[in-house]
C-alpha cells in the first residue's frame, strides 16, 4: 500500500482538508490522525507505509511538547508501545 492509498482509505478522518490537497498533508498530521482516530488495521498499515521507526520518531517529537493534539490515552499507549518495540525510540 502507498501513502496516497492510505490517505484515500481514511479520507473521512480528514473531513476539513481540501480534497484536492489531501496528498500534500505532512506526515506529522497523517500520523496524528491515524493514531488518534484510526483502527488497529490503519495503524498497522501506517507502520508499513511510513516505517515504525519514523512514526515513533515523529510521535515522540510531538509528545515531548506540553501542548499536543494526541488524546491522553493514545499518547500513553503509543509511548509505552514505542518504548518496548522500537529500540531507537529516544523519548
Amino acid at each position: 500500500m502507498t501513502r496516497s492509498s492510505l490517505i484515500e482509505e481514511n479520507k473521512s478522518l480528514f473531513w476539513y482538508f481540501d480534497k484536492d490537497r489531501l496528498n500534500a498533508m505532512s506526515d506529522s498530521v497523517l500520523i496524528e490522525f491515524i493514531l488518534n482516530y484510526g483502527t488497529i488495521k490503519d495503524v498497522k498499515v501506517l507502520f508499513e507505509v511510513l516505517g515504525k521507526e519514523n512514526v515513533a520518531r515523529e510521535f515522540g517529537s510531538k509528545i515531548k511538547n506540553e501542548r499536543n493534539n494526541y488524546f491522553p490515552i493514545v499518547r500513553n499507549f503509543f509511548d509505552l508501545y514505542f518504548r518496548k518495540n522500537v529500540p531507537k525510540y529516544p523519548f
